[in-house]
């Protein structure tokens, strides 16, 4: 556990609910060195009992289930490190990267994640490109470990790669940068809130980053992959409120472009501004 007169370099933030047996499996204990945050969502187990047990730095116990970016929120309202990761407990950390990590954050800033892999050590493409409807209607059709395009991102080791917006399994940044981002929107109780943050990130002149020189495993059991009614429920909610708010990702093409322009650029869309030179001028600072 961390000194309470020295402040630790890192904070992880974990969010949980119910995730018990996911902690067990797959959260790596927490070494001294690194503040763990874990803020529980109202679970009926002993989540908050078996992050005790792992090392956490701060077990905050919400009485109910207040959605994933708020609780983000309440955890980094407790933060105390320079460099802060929002980490789902399916997620197994790595500390040894931790200081590469900070180095990466340091070169660029913004919002970055390691290459996220499966159990078996495929790779998942927890960067993303542009999120259409289209593409993420077709991202529901399909395996999302097969194939890789425009829209699902790999980074293979030692490289980096510029994302629209990355998987909220993973995404850490400085706390400062954080704090002059704003708070997760908590009007998006589960699903598209990580959208909703890459977005913001590139529109306050951040860049979003995926890096593949560290690979973390994680396990990614997505409720929207079964028939339970209330997740698909949430995620029609959450979708119809992020798509008010961008309409212009409901059909893409060059309207989309000039409202992300530098994000455009550095993921290569721009070729869809072509006959629109306000666009194509536009350059990450």
């Amino acid at each position: 556990m961390s000194s309470p007169l020295k402040p630790p370099v890192w904070t992880l933030i974990t969010v949980t609910y119910n995730s018990a047996s996911t902690l067990r499996a797959l959260f790596a204990a927490c070494p001294a060195d690194v503040e763990w945050i874990v803020v529980d969502n109202g679970s009926t187990d002993d989540s908050a009992a078996v992050a005790t047990s792992l090392g956490a730095a701060r077990v905050i116990e919400l009485t109910d289930n207040r959605g994933f970016g708020a609780a983000n929120n309440v955890g980094f309202a407790a933060a105390r490190g320079q460099y802060v990761a929002f980490i789902n407990p399916d997620v197994t950390v790595d500390y040894a990267d931790l200081p590469a990590l900070a180095a990466r954050i340091d070169d660029g800033g913004g919002l970055v994640s390691p290459q996220l892999i499966n159990p078996d050590g495929t790779l998942q493409p927890n960067g993303r490109g542009m999120p259409l409807l289209t593409n993420k209607v077709l991202n529901r059709l399909r395996d999302p470990n097969k194939g890789t395009d425009t829209y699902l991102i790999y980074s293979p080791e030692a490289v980096e790669k510029y994302v629209f917006w990355l998987m909220g399994a993973s995404i850490a940044g400085t706390r400062e940068e954080l704090l002059k981002l704003g708070p997760w929107d908590e009007r998006f109780f589960l699903y598209y809130e990580d959208s909703d943050i890459g977005i913001r990130a590139w529109k306050a002149g951040l860049t979003v980053r995926l890096h593949g020189d560290a690979q973390w495993v994680h396990g990614w059991a997505r409720e929207t992959k079964t028939f339970r009614l209330r997740p698909w429920l949430r995620e029609i909610a959450s979708m119809t409120r992020f798509y008010t708010r961008y309409p212009e990702l409901l059909v893409g093409g060059a309207w989309a472009v000039r409202r992300h322009p530098v994000a455009s650029s550095q993921l290569g869309l721009d070729a869809l501004s072509k006959g629109h030179p306000e666009v194509e001028t536009w350059s990450v600072a």
